[in-house]
């Protein structure tokens, strides 16, 4: 007996010990994820590609599935038609969403919409038949309208047959609506069901969702609540969103997943940016109830904290480490593909790809006002390899950081006392400006940077709580920072030289070269040092002096580059940068072609750099999907570039350490470069009278734009202060005259503050 009753316990420990294993190892295993399944999240593109194309067309539910992940979900808001019939249409009203108002004007109608006079025209007042001939247009003003009026609506039933979609959403936004129109959506809904499969069916109507909860229970189909605006009534309960929020124990009775705005897990300020996260997720998930997030595009509104980079939106959903929602509903599905599949659990020491080079532009100028300490300590933060100073000239022969000679470009001069400095030099840009050679340096320390918002014609600014923040830095300041911060090296900006060596006697050149030797630079082998100019007698003076890396920037858009131009380059450069309109040519926003250039001049021995690149999606070409990480994958596995000159560095840091690199012929299609041309976006418009202009040939570079006569001999050091001549012609004699000139200039400094605020 006890020696069965030993065995028997040597077997129970021995599944103890078997059980344990088991356990670790399926610990060991545990999703990455932290939705509720513990699977990455969905990706829901709505009405297709909507973010490019009109909402729910052919081209936008196909291209969804093209270029995106191979599981993404489609998206249809149902719509009925008079006669019953279920269509795929963003909005009640068809106006903005269809070319209906051409095709039928006189059919505008007013009807209550949950309890508000609503003016448009209604799918209710049409049956299929008659909608047979209207077409789709894009419903967001902002976006292109080239592939306008060349598709059908389609019905809820064309979307699965015409492509057969890994997966499928219903969203029922208007059951009450159509009720009083004697429609029913719930007979529909059912009806359409068994006829083919729907993986998902939503509403932000709790009546609707009830009346249908018994029908799917059991069944794959998930019915999803669809939460609105907070303080928003739900039309059936008469109850704001917002209470019932608070409830989703009842939510859970007929649902088994919530669709928020993204604004319910991380509300933002007034003023844009974030504020803590909610627990809207962690509670869901609580009750057992998957949680999917709304209002995702890429042209849309996003928190200033994100800098523009909508990778980084969508990680702060999926892989904040507190929580993963479920899914995301988006107009740009590739961006949520890119994000989740390459970019998400990334460890914080993988150093990624040797390539691009990340070259700043300006210090981080995307998060800070360029050239300040600020934005200084941010590129080295964000990972650049080198950062830069475009060096200037003040009137006491300061050598300082700043991006622009023109002081009104960058700081707060025109609300200074120095607003009367104003002067007009030809030789430097057509309208009078306050320029660095105008003030002291004490002075110019007075003065608050000015953040660069290039994108302010869309009303796209940058870090705006930052916008005076920082302190202007010196040349040898600048140097002194570097010099300890892991960094490949540093680029050093040289313009002007003529000017400054003609007018103002000083020669920045030989300035810059005692600048490095004052700081060690001359004498260190652990950083690189790059100068750069557009001036070629700047370079090969620096080529007969120092032993320094040396850039040659093209100032305008080339297509080609001729090889005198080539043979002469490579007598004083090393590498060579080029605008982005060089490689990849556009017009009315769409991508002409891709030159050879950057093949012509790597095959002279030159590395390319490409400037400047920007996160805000105005900057980007339509081929790009609004997405900055889509246009540098372009550059760089497209077009070979060497290096990014870029405002916003950690953007190109990130995408160089995306886990989707090296895959050879497994790289997921969201991750190759996009066809340019006729082969890409250009060829899928249409309609001939749609097509933009006709691009005008960009010049070759030749040796007459290249070659430069010798720079003017100068000091490296003004005897005195700086005091340039004046170029604004003198004011005639006589009083009034005067008075009246000098009300001209004080009318300009004026209007020019204002438009500077």
């Amino acid at each position: 007996m006890k020696g069965r009753s030993c065995a028997r316990n040597l077997c129970f420990f021995a599944a103890f010990i078997l059980f344990l294993t088991l356990v670790s190892a399926q610990k060991g295993k545990a999703s990455p994820w932290l939705t509720l399944s513990g699977s990455a999240p969905a990706i829901i593109a709505r009405g297709g590609f909507s973010g490019l194309f009109p909402d729910s067309s052919t081209l936008a539910y196909n291209f969804a599935l093209v270029v995106g992940s191979p599981d993404t979900i489609l998206w249809c808001d149902v719509q009925l038609t008079k006669d019953g019939i279920g269509i795929c249409l963003s909005n009640l009203t068809m106006q903005n969403s269809t070319d209906i108002p051409a095709q039928y004007p006189q059919g505008e109608k007013v009807y209550s919409v949950n309890g508000v006079r609503t003016t448009g025209w209604f799918p209710v007042d049409y049956n299929a038949a008659q909608l047979a001939n209207v077409s789709l247009v894009q419903g967001i003003f902002s976006r292109t309208d080239k592939f306008d009026s060349a598709y059908p609506i389609l019905g809820v039933e064309d979307v699965v047959t015409q492509f057969q979609p890994p997966g499928y959403w219903l969203n029922v936004q208007h059951d009450l609506f159509y009720s009083q129109h004697n429609l029913s959506m719930r007979s529909y809904v059912l009806s359409v069901s068994k006829r083919i499969i729907v993986d998902y069916i939503s509403s932000p109507e709790v009546r609707f969702l009830s009346s249908i909860a018994n029908r799917f229970n059991g069944s794959k189909t998930k019915l999803v609540f669809r939460f609105l605006g907070q303080n928003i009534q739900e039309p059936t309960t008469n109850q704001t969103y917002g209470s019932l929020l608070k409830n989703l124990t009842f939510i859970k009775t007929f649902a088994s997943g919530i669709l928020v705005p993204k604004n319910y897990i991380w509300p933002l300020t007034p003023d844009q940016y974030l504020q803590p996260h909610t627990s809207v997720v962690a509670d869901a998930h609580k009750a057992k109830l998957e949680v999917y997030a709304s209002d995702f595009a890429n042209d849309g509104t996003i928190a200033y904290n994100y800098s523009y980079d909508p990778i980084v939106e969508y990680l702060n959903f999926v892989d904040n480490g507190d929580f993963s929602v479920d899914g995301v509903l988006t107009d740009f599905p590739i961006t949520p593909a890119e994000a989740i599949n390459c970019y998400s659990h990334l460890s914080k020491n993988s150093s990624g790809l040797a390539k691009p080079v990340i070259i700043s532009h300006h210090g981080s100028s995307g998060t800070y006002p360029e050239c300040t300490d600020l934005a200084y300590q941010q590129a080295v933060s964000d990972g650049s390899d080198f950062i830069d100073c475009p060096v200037q000239i003040t009137q006491d022969g300061v050598l300082v950081c700043m991006g622009s000679i023109n002081l009104m470009d960058d700081t707060t001069v025109t609300k200074s006392s120095f607003n009367t400095r104003l002067s007009t030099i030809p030789e430097i840009q057509r309208n009078p400006g306050i320029f660095t050679f105008n003030l002291t340096w004490e002075e110019i320390q007075t003065l608050k940077p000015m953040m660069e918002n290039p994108e302010v014609t869309y009303t796209l600014y940058r870090n705006p709580r930052s916008a005076n923040a920082g302190n202007f830095m010196t040349l040898s300041s600048f140097l002194s920072f570097t010099k300890d911060k892991k960094l490949s090296g540093v680029l050093i900006e040289i313009e002007n030289a003529v000017f400054v060596a003609e007018k103002l006697g000083v020669s920045v050149t030989d300035a810059v070269i005692s600048a490095l030797n004052d700081s060690g630079y001359s004498n260190q082998t652990t950083q690189q040092v790059i100068i750069r100019s557009s001036n070629s007698a700047v370079l090969v003076k620096l080529k007969q002096q120092t032993k320094y890396k040396l850039e040659y920037m093209v100032d305008e858009s080339i297509r080609d580059a001729d090889n005198a131009s080539l043979t002469d380059i490579k007598k004083f450069a090393d590498s060579v940068s080029i605008n982005k309109q060089s490689i990849f040519p556009k017009t009315a926003g769409f991508i002409t072609t891709q030159t050879g250039v950057v093949q012509r001049l790597k095959s002279a021995g030159l590395a390319v750099n490409v400037y400047v690149l920007q996160n805000e999606f105005v900057s980007q070409a339509w081929d790009f999907f609004s997405d900055p990480y889509s246009e540098i994958t372009n550059f760089v596995n497209g077009a070979e570039v060497d290096g990014i000159i870029t405002d916003f560095p950690a953007t190109t840091n990130l995408y160089r350490r995306n886990a989707c690199q090296n895959m050879g012929n497994n790289t997921p299609t969201y991750m190759l470069p996009v066809q340019v041309g006729p082969q890409g976006l250009l060829g899928l418009i249409k309609d001939p009278r749609a097509q933009p202009p006709t691009l005008a040939p960009m010049p070759v570079l030749d040796a007459s734009d290249v070659v430069e006569p010798p720079l003017p001999s100068a000091a490296v050091k003004p005897p005195a202060s700086v005091t340039p001549p004046t170029s604004t012609p003198p004011p005639p004699s006589g009083g009034n005259k005067c008075n009246v000139s000098f009300m001209l200039v004080s009318i300009f400094v004026i209007f020019g503050s204002v438009i500077l605020i």
